[in-house]
């Protein structure tokens, strides 16, 4: 069965360019749905800075 490995491996990498490419040609989309929840939360959340290790 030597199809059933390359078949896994070419559906990560597809799915892995396709992830790429939505962020990068929806970057603006990203930033703007993930900025207003960190900031509406930062303020409510003020001491746990920990929940938000990427902002």
């Amino acid at each position: 069965m030597p199809q059933l490995n390359p078949t896994p491996w070419f559906l990560v990498l597809v799915l892995t360019w396709t992830a790429l490419i939505l962020i990068y040609t929806n970057k603006t989309n990203f930033s703007k749905h993930l900025s207003p929840p960190p900031q509406k939360e930062m303020k409510m959340e003020n001491t746990t800075p920990w929940a938000w290790p990427w902002s």
